[in-house]
């Protein structure tokens, strides 16, 4: 449904040129959403396929070294998006503070992000709730070191922003105005926890994701702390138990249309085909993720077949592997420390696991060697490849 332009315009001057600035409406839309037909069918889709996610536990035990790996490839397909360079390996190798061979400053982002979701998580997780407060220390942390770190980390910016451009006058999208910015966030947490609207929580995600993206809240990182807030809403409202779900990659694959999205909202009013892109972004995303872990499984299973083979050989062997599962690159120290496995005996069932092709040796020396587990890596890494 057309609705018309989403807000209003108010006119300032911003960098010496008057410039209109959109104030969004607030949240929900009005008229109400019209939720029928292929949007409907892709709501009830996508909601079987976040069941089926949600369920990954009956698939891999142990899912705490998926979301490990998982959540670092979000951070990596996240911060792509603003233009780093940093790949997946880049930042394993940087967390065991090893030099990656990109930027510093960008894998330095990426694990902003990572240690910017994890405290997310944890707060929510602690019973605290998905405030303005709460984002703005999100906020803080993923602009805490590194590129950013010079635009007010966790403050709500005093300044005008623009988008796309190389002046504000010739802008592609002008956000509220800075003293606009702390009523508007106002309005969007009240959204967040309204109970009487009757919206289903992967909606009120995708209409909270639009309007955080149009009020643009900081000087920078807002892309990034949007995506997290997708993942945020959808944990505390329980749809999911793991943060498992992740845009990024279909956002990344479909940039310019998710960006002409979003313009159709602010000028036409048009959500329901944003709302039915995202629900497909969210089918699609649900379905990889749950295939990604089957073939981990899968992939896990063969490998401790192929180890039990070597048979006395392979009890150090199978430790080693267990471990490596969890870190998928790590250090013999890592390994011996973890798998309390003496040096001696994490080297031999290393070589075993290199013998067999399942780990690659990645720095070429002979001292301080790291290792990689090739295929999970390879798996992993799929559309992550820095641009």
């Amino acid at each position: 449904m057309k609705r018309g332009e989403t807000g209003r315009y108010e006119v300032t001057t911003t960098a010496g040129e008057p410039v209109r600035a959109f104030i969004p409406n607030s949240l929900p839309p009005v008229p109400p959403l019209v939720l029928e037909g292929s949007v409907q069918q892709t709501l009830e889709r996508a909601l079987l396929a976040l069941g089926r996610l949600d369920s990954l536990s009956t698939l891999l035990p142990d899912t705490g070294f998926f979301l490990y790996a998982y959540v670092r490839k979000e951070a990596v397909l996240s911060s792509q998006i603003e233009g780093t360079q940093s790949s997946l390996s880049d930042l394993l190798l940087f967390e065991l503070e090893e030099s990656p061979g990109v930027p510093i400053d960008d894998v330095v982002e990426v694990s902003n992000y990572v240690a910017a979701m994890e405290h997310g998580l944890k707060r929510l997780r602690g019973g605290f709730p998905l405030s303005t407060r709460l984002i703005r220390e999100i906020h803080g942390i993923l602009l805490a070191r590194g590129r950013g770190s010079e635009k007010a980390p966790g403050q709500f910016r005093h300044t005008q922003n623009w988008i796309g451009g190389s002046r504000p006058g010739n802008a592609v999208f002008v956000p509220p105005p800075p003293q606009a910015v702390e009523q508007c966030m106002s309005d969007l947490e009240h959204f967040l926890h309204a109970k009487d609207d009757h919206i289903p929580l992967v909606i009120r995600t995708a209409l909270a994701h639009v309007q955080f993206e149009t009020i643009h809240p900081f000087l920078d990182g807002n892309g990034r702390v949007g995506r997290l807030l997708m993942t945020f809403l959808l944990c505390q409202g329980q749809v999911m138990r793991e943060p498992l779900l992740y845009l990024s990659l279909f956002l990344k694959q479909n940039r310019a249309e998710y960006y002409r999205l979003l313009d159709g909202v602010r000028k036409e009013g048009d959500w329901e085909s944003w709302i039915e892109f995202f629900l497909e972004g969210v089918l699609q995303t649900a379905q990889n993720a749950v295939s990604t872990a089957q073939r981990l499984a899968a992939l896990f299973q063969a490998d401790r077949t192929r180890i039990k083979e070597k048979g006395r050989a392979a009890g150090s062997a199978l430790r080693v592997h267990d471990v490596i599962k969890e870190r998928p690159v790590t250090s013999l120290q890592g390994i011996s420390r973890r798998a309390a496995l003496s040096f001696p005996a994490a080297s031999a069932g290393m070589a075993l696991l290199e013998d067999e092709g399942i780990v690659r040796e990645l720095t070429g020396k002979k001292r301080n060697r790291l290792f990689g587990y090739s295929r999970y890596l390879a798996i992993l890494a799929e559309g992550t490849e820095a641009p």
